[in-house]
């Protein structure tokens, strides 16, 4: 079980391991538990946030060359959820053949998965948001969800910053009113528990909805006995 506790301590981690990996043209494993999908360009921060999530120094890696990484990367937690780590996208040497692979990786995840529930777009905060991160959120949105967005590097701004700042990233994003921006440090772990909450709640959720199942299917069957 995931277990996320909110009075102070961190969210306990029994087991993490990095159960797949998938190329280009692998087929994406079919999991039962939920998944959360972590999205964003190169250098973003994007393994810095998972690993301060799995309460890891360097589980999730960074390639020595950024854009070499093209690889899906599904991380089991505690047996219960998957976090599952997007290649970087927008590495400017890449060439324009490996980043249409990737965009169509990214894309044929986002469409087929079945369990997946939420997807992080991590923005660096200290930036207006470029193109590539126009493209993701329509292909987040076209998949049927709404991002949650995670405005990193908290860390390497003023604080008399942060409101103008988020407000550039929902503007420049076209963000609607109820999409979560949460701004986030690898260094302080602030934001952390904000993610934490979101997970719990999400958790919370799916329990509630197969306990939920579980009694209709019940209830079926001494109606409708064979």
């Amino acid at each position: 079980m995931l277990y996320i506790k909110l009075n102070g301590e961190n969210m306990v981690i029994k087991s993490v391991n990095l159960e797949t990996v998938c190329g280009i043209t692998s087929t994406f494993p079919e999991n039962e538990h939920p998944e959360v999908a972590f999205a964003g360009k190169s250098n973003v921060g994007k393994s810095s946030l998972i690993n301060a999530l799995m309460n890891r120094k360097s589980l999730a890696r960074t390639s020595s060359q950024p854009g070499k990484t093209q690889t899906i990367n599904f991380y089991n937690i505690n047996e219960e959820l998957y976090f599952v780590d997007l290649p970087g996208y927008g590495y400017a040497n890449a060439s324009v053949a490996v980043k249409a692979k990737w965009g169509r990786m990214i894309e044929r995840y986002l469409h087929t998965s079945k369990a997946l529930q939420a997807v992080f777009l991590l923005i660096d905060i200290r930036h207006e948001p470029g193109q590539n991160d126009k493209d993701m959120v329509k292909w987040i949105v076209e998949s049927g969800y709404e991002p949650i967005i995670i405005a990193t590097k908290l860390d390497k701004i003023k604080r008399s910053q942060l409101n103008k700042q988020v407000e550039l990233i929902r503007k420049s994003l076209h963000l609607t009113p109820s999409t979560v921006v949460i701004p986030f440090s690898a260094q302080t772990k602030q934001g952390r528990d904000e993610i934490y909450a979101l997970l719990d709640d999400m958790l919370a959720y799916n329990r509630e909805c197969e306990l939920q199942e579980t009694e209709d299917s019940a209830e079926d069957s001494v109606h409708d006995p064979e």
